[in-house]
């Protein structure tokens, strides 16, 4: 592979990390991937002497870092609010990411019969989550335990937890689809059982 060729495909990877970026729901992943493509991109122009490329790739660069310095140092206040499983706001907010939620968990139930206890999770007072399923003994069988696209960053599952520990709950199950969950399994510390998933709290 010659040197040419080098060059065109860190070209191509740059423009690539830069077009997947938008497809991202997330913000904070979008400005990650993007520094990475536009600073690669950034490099390439360079390289090829298109200096005008380069410098409006630097200028992406430093927006990105900008944005993703305030995004870490803003203050994410979570609230859990307990309400009734047949709650018209719990039943609309279900409704509204019914797709999104099928889509990450394949196999989701919204079978109300066996609930007893369900949740929304509020950010700085904006509905991004909700939880529910059976407790029984202190153990609370989860049934839905789902999170917006925006605010999968693990912090949700960690303020969750502390909340339903102090709510008296011993023990989370879990029986959904691992398929895109396993990440939050592994780092919530989720045990794999027989046939489900479970965490001591």
């Amino acid at each position: 592979m010659n040197t040419a060729t080098i060059i065109e495909m860190i070209g191509y990877l740059g423009s690539f990390l830069v077009l997947v970026s938008f497809l991202m729901t997330s913000v904070f992943k979008l400005r990650i991937v993007n520094t990475v493509g536009s600073l690669i991109f950034m490099i390439y122009a360079l390289i090829i002497k298109s200096y005008p490329t380069a410098i409006m790739n630097f200028c992406l660069v430093l927006i990105n870092l900008r944005f993703l310095y305030k995004m870490s140092k803003t203050e994410k206040e979570f609230d859990l609010v307990e309400v009734n499983k047949d709650d018209s706001f719990l039943n609309y907010f279900l409704n509204k990411y019914h797709d999104d939620i099928l889509n990450s968990f394949p196999d989701t139930s919204f079978e109300m019969a066996n609930v007893n206890k369900s949740y929304l999770i509020t950010c700085n007072n904006n509905p991004v989550g909700v939880t529910l399923g059976k407790e029984d003994n202190n153990i609370f069988d989860l049934q839905i335990d789902y999170t917006i696209p925006e605010y999968r960053d693990f912090s949700i599952g960690s303020f969750l937890n502390s909340q339903l520990k102090n709510k008296g709950i011993k023990k989370l199950i879990y029986r959904g689809s691992t398929d895109n969950h396993m990440p939050y399994l592994n780092k919530m510390e989720y045990t794999k059982e027989e046939d489900y998933y479970s965490k001591e709290l």
